[in-house]
């Protein structure tokens, strides 16, 4: 069964690659990825990854497509990827001594069968000073990921807790990943 990563995000590659899935072949589903008025932030994600395995299996009708859309929030708004270090800056510090919300919404597809699953995660930020801020920026680790940090690098001296799946907020919740990818027939 040829297996397509519909994702160029190369976490979810490696966080797959963790538990021996790899991808026959990866491409990255070219999405209008803004959010629609209104649309609330577990719902976006949601649709987003609908839409990127749409777009792929529609390329590749006989595989099996995996992919998947991570949103973070806080409250209702949505805290994006961006590239511009002034809204990296403005998140960051709505981020520091709050709770927020990792949501990863993944869907695998066939021929057959469409198979979907939302997983949230809360982070707690301990609250940042000045200077932590300006050198997080200074490392571009923030630079078009969701939530404008990465927990997995030097972001992760920022967490005071969290309450869910680690694998979630890196990009990709493996636990729910494996388990969906077997009951769609790609896993034994």
């Amino acid at each position: 069964m040829h297996f397509i990563l519909g994702s160029a995000s190369p976490r979810r590659q490696e966080l797959l690659k963790s538990i021996g899935v790899v991808p026959d072949n990866i491409i990255a589903p070219d999405i209008d990825e803004a959010i629609l008025k209104n649309e609330l932030p577990v719902r976006c994600a949601e649709r987003l990854a609908k839409e990127k395995a749409t777009k792929v299996l529609e390329m590749y009708p006989e595989a099996t497509v995996l992919t998947a859309d991570t949103v973070v929030f806080c409250g209702r708004r949505v805290i994006d990827k961006t590239d511009n270090i002034d809204t990296a800056k403005k998140y960051l510090e709505l981020l520091s001594g709050r709770r927020h919300r990792v949501v990863t919404s993944v869907f695998i597809t066939n021929n057959l069968k469409n198979i979907s699953k939302s997983v949230q995660t809360i982070v707690n930020f301990k609250s940042l000073n000045k200077l932590e801020i300006e050198t997080y920026l200074e490392s571009n680790e923030w630079v078009n990921v969701a939530g404008a940090y990465k927990i997995q690098g030097q972001a992760a001296a920022f967490i005071k807790s969290i309450n869910g799946s680690y694998t979630n907020v890196v990009g990709l919740p493996l636990y729910e990943a494996k388990n969906m990818l077997s009951s769609i027939g790609y896993l034994d």
